[in-house]
């Protein structure tokens, strides 16, 4: 893989920490702000919406840009709002600077995604959204927990702080190693804007969209309320909350690494195989959560099959946006944020049930279930259907 990849996964990893860090700091920024804990969360929606309405927007704007230039502009924008972020003493500005990062994230996101797809061989999209991925799935193992460590000993100020600095090495590393020549213009050839747009119309295309965006919900839905399952539920100590969050994310991990070398030829067997694991797994740990072994092997395995299958279909996506070059990236990051961002609201309503802490694991299963009812019958139907042919003329969607 080329190593502006990887230089591009630095930056993600940064990013992907700054987006899951909120969890462990909110009651020290409410009681730093003077605010409650239920206003303090809505930090964490305020970058769900800015991702979603950032992704697009973004990458509109950015389209006719050097890709360099977008990438490293979104990365500095992004610093600047922690540290401004880190040094303010007033809640609407931290809202703000969310807001602000969360539409940088995305597009730089957006950028990234369609830049990686240019980097490689036309039928390596999935291994080079592997290695992008995979500073998501690291920050989850190692910037996560880290960032609540550095909270802890010091305060939360520090974690944003820390994020700023780290999007420095990232920026140079940016300006160094991605290549600096633009994207094509309209006037030269390039599609047009409306004609990008107008790949949303295809029904293929919206198909691995909603399936990519229901996958992330129920992986995210889990996710979030983790901590609860591990500690009401298995009895653990809190210690145990950054052991289950680090499993999952080494799950993900392994799970982007292996599916990464089957996305691009062999994504019907990643998602027959990985879609019904991922609907029992799920129930599983539900059923199985109180025994705290069974718990802790759950959650890497679901981390696993549950970012094996999501990138995937995301990876899917760029193959079926082929015709929109500039706004793809855009349309799979739309797809992730709107899972990563309902998700856990309709999680979050299950936890006043009878099912408790294992609610938004029932969440997560109906979830996928209603993934695997959609894919089954659209898959008939769209079968005949022209679409993108990878190496060794396998079908684009199977």
């Amino acid at each position: 893989m080329p190593v502006p990849l990887y230089l591009l996964s630095v930056a993600v990893f940064a990013m992907g920490t700054s987006e899951f860090m909120l969890a462990g700091l909110l009651p020290d920024i409410a009681a730093d702000l003077g605010v409650t804990v239920g206003a303090a969360g809505t930090l964490t929606s305020a970058f769900a919406v800015g991702m979603v309405v950032g992704a697009p927007l973004m990458a509109a704007l950015a389209r006719t840009w050097p890709r360099r230039t977008s990438l490293l502009g979104f990365v500095l924008v992004f610093a600047a709002a922690h540290a401004v972020g880190a040094t303010t003493t007033g809640f609407p500005v931290l809202f703000t600077t969310r807001l602000v990062a969360a539409l940088a994230n995305a597009g730089f996101l957006a950028v990234a995604l369609t830049t990686a797809a240019t980097l490689v061989a036309p039928d390596r999209k999935g291994r080079a959204l592997t290695v992008l991925l995979s500073g998501t799935t690291l920050a989850t193992i190692a910037g996560v927990p880290g960032g609540a460590v550095l909270g802890t000993l010091l305060d939360w100020r520090a974690t944003f702080w820390a994020v700023a600095v780290l999007c420095l090495p990232a920026a140079l590393g940016i300006l160094r190693g991605v290549p600096a020549q633009a994207v094509k213009r309209e006037a030269t050839g390039g599609p047009h804007l409306r004609s990008e747009l107008a790949q949303l119309r295809r029904p293929r295309l919206l198909l691995v969209m909603l399936l990519g965006a229901l996958v992330n919900a129920a992986t995210f839905g889990a996710f979030t309320f983790l901590a609860p399952v591990v500690t009401d539920t298995a009895g653990l100590d809190t210690l145990w909350i950054s052991v289950a969050l680090a499993l999952f994310g080494a799950g993900s991990f392994a799970g982007v690494t292996v599916a990464g070398r089957l996305s691009d030829r062999r994504p019907g067997l990643v998602v027959a195989a990985g879609g019904p694991l991922l609907l029992a797994g799920w129930p599983a740990l539900a059923l199985l959560a109180h025994q705290p072994a069974a718990l802790l092997t759950l959650v890497f395995v679901l981390g696993a099959l549950s970012f094996a299958l999501g990138s995937t279909l995301i990876t899917r996506v760029l193959y079926e946006a082929v015709d929109a070059p500039t706004m793809a990236g855009s349309y799979a990051t739309s797809a992730l944020n709107i899972g990563a961002a309902t998700g856990p609201l309709l999680a979050a309503t299950t936890l006043t049930t009878p099912a408790g802490p294992q609610g938004p694991l029932w969440t997560s299963a109906l979830l996928v279930l209603v993934a695997l009812l959609i894919a089954l019958p659209f898959r008939a139907v769209a079968a005949p259907a022209p679409a993108p042919t990878l190496a060794g003329g396998e079908e684009a969607v199977r």
